[in-house]
């Protein structure tokens, strides 16, 4: 065979049995012992709905976390992060949600928060100002994108405004949805400096939480961790504090939002592997009317399902993160996973519930709070309607 044929066949083979590498093996194994016998065991004493554990124990947890490497794992080396390509970052969202508070604090924040990697396509001051501080002192940093206004194309939605007056910037609107907004020293947000609807004309900025004119409002949704409603009224925003090229600031976002869709969807596996988890157990205990749930065939095809169904997104979740990784086009690959993931973990955490019944939706156990949860990643980072429609577009564009 030429070697472009033995090449395929070792890729064909490893595909068909899908053996991860032994690096990444050791990874899984790091975070799933970390978060075994460091993070569930602080989680298991707080309230069933807090999404923090109190500072000490958190610096105790991050200390530990940074000395197995495990810190701000989507940063760049160079900037003090972990720098792990995404199918590393897949394994890491996934084990690191398999706790209460779940996807939306994974690992409870024993992992550091990873600046909005936007940042790194600034200027190499602006890293240095911004992220790196950040990443070092396990600070917070939002990104503000949604707008009241909605809509699936967000930067036709985007109607803040930025003018431009002598050495500064004028911002005036609002964003919604701001995740850490009230807890962030800075953060990036989009505005439209020119005059066209379309991308063209939207600039992003580096936002200082300390200066006049910006000021954050609580949504609480169905979860305990609320969003953010951030206004701008007259904020200056110094011209040193743009990201890249005026009126090109999607050029910036559009990789990450792509990206950022991968191990979030991962993130979903690991909290409905979780729950499974706990189904199972429960039904190979609990009876009624004389025999174990576990005997019962409705309950055994409810268990088959969910693990048939998280298996397949798992590997479409996979695919995605290793296509990026080679530096492939994924976009269509990422929103496909995001729907199946997402849509998945919310249907398996119900059975779940279903198999436990009461108990379910009882406070003691963090099923409840897990659905409640996975409702929300059904609208996060895009809705499914909207990687749906990117989906279709891709296919229906190429057959015309």
């Amino acid at each position: 065979m030429d070697t472009a044929t033995t090449e395929l066949a070792d890729s064909l083979r490893t595909l068909g049995a899908w053996e991860m590498p032994e690096e990444l093996r050791m990874l899984e194994d790091t975070v799933r012992r970390f978060m075994t016998n460091e993070v569930i065991p602080l989680e298991e004493k707080l309230p069933h709905d807090a999404y923090a554990l109190p500072e000490g124990q958190l610096k105790e947890l991050q200390a530990k976390a940074k000395s197995l490497g495990l810190w701000c794992v989507q940063s760049p080396e160079e900037y003090g992060g972990a720098g792990l390509n995404l199918l590393a970052q897949c394994i890491v969202a996934e084990e690191s949600a398999k706790c209460r508070m779940g996807a939306y604090v994974p690992a409870c924040g024993a992992f550091g928060f990873d600046p909005p990697s936007i940042i790194f396509g600034g200027t190499e001051a602006q890293i240095r100002q911004y992220a790196v501080p950040s990443i070092e002192r396990g600070e917070k940093a939002f990104f503000a994108i949604s707008e009241p206004s909605g809509g699936s194309d967000p930067a036709r939605a985007i109607q803040t405004k930025a003018e431009r007056v002598g050495d500064h910037y004028v911002l005036n609107g609002s964003k919604m949805w701001i995740t850490a907004a009230n807890e962030s020293r800075w953060g990036v947000a989009f505005a439209r400096t020119g005059p066209s609807k379309s991308r063209d004309g939207v600039s992003a900025f580096i936002i200082d939480m300390d200066r006049p004119g910006v000021n954050v409002t609580k949504i609480p949704v169905i979860r305990s961790y609320a969003p953010y409603e951030v206004h701008f009224d007259n904020y200056e925003v110094p011209e040193e504090n743009l990201l890249g090229v005026e009126g090109r600031g999607f050029e910036l976002v559009d990789k990450l939002l792509v990206h950022g869709r991968v191990p979030y969807a991962a993130g979903t596996l690991g909290v409905a592997s979780a729950a499974l988890q706990l189904a199972i157990d429960w039904a190979k205990q609990r009876k009624t009317f004389g025999a174990l749930l576990s005997d019962r065939q409705a309950i055994q095809w409810m268990i088959a399902d969910s693990e048939i169904e998280l298996q397949a997104a798992r590997l479409m979740v996979y695919r995605a993160a290793w296509k990026a990784d080679l530096g492939q086009d994924m976009k269509v690959d990422a929103s496909m996973a995001k729907v199946l993931a997402t849509e998945t973990a919310g249907r398996v955490v119900d059975r779940c519930i279903q198999i436990l019944g009461g108990m379910g939706v009882a406070q003691e156990m963090p099923l409840e709070r897990w659905y409640r949860e996975m409702r929300i990643k059904r609208i996060g980072e895009g809705p499914s309607e909207v990687q749906r429609m990117v989906v279709a577009r891709h296919l229906l564009g190429s057959r015309s």
